[in-house]
């Protein structure tokens, strides 16, 4: 089984402050989920962010497979980065670090993330084909989202 990684990044003109108030708070995932995935928060998003915070989802990663996700927010450095990782939900393995760096105008918003799937052999037969290009379109509608919101770096 293949440990494969997501790497993504996206210049914002925001404040870190403004940054990490939207990007930290897990209610705001809902806005930045393409609605086909039908993404609702069943638990845990509360509270502000904090380490051993567990958040329960429901998501529909593919069509006619609905899912519950739990997340444990494992790190937090306030204003600079944040970890969730999968404790259950479709991947054998999800570790997501986000990044907020400020630059000059605005700041830098950084995700690395590690993912096992499921399934041994089958499921890396399937990344190319299935996960990946649904990972890659879920991460260009949160580019195109967060574009709307809040605009671009010139």
């Amino acid at each position: 089984m293949a440990l494969h990684i997501k790497r993504g990044s996206l210049l914002l003109p925001l404040s870190v402050d403004e940054a990490w108030e939207f990007l930290s708070n897990p209610k705001n995932l809902k806005i930045i989920t393409p609605e086909a995935m039908d993404f609702s928060i069943v638990s845990g998003a509360d509270r502000p962010m904090y380490p051993g915070q567990i958040i329960e989802y429901d998501v529909r990663p593919l069509p006619g497979f609905k899912t519950r996700w739990v997340s444990e927010i494992t790190h937090v450095v306030d204003k600079k980065y944040f970890v969730d990782v999968q404790l259950q939900g479709p991947y054998s393995f999800w570790h997501h670090k986000h990044f907020i760096t400020e630059i000059p105008g605005g700041v830098l918003m950084e995700d690395i993330i590690h993912y096992r799937l499921p399934l041994g052999f089958l499921g890396d037969l399937l990344h190319p084909i299935l996960v990946k290009p649904k990972l890659d379109e879920i991460f260009a509608y949160r580019t195109k989202k967060l574009t709307e919101l809040f605009g671009t770096l010139d």
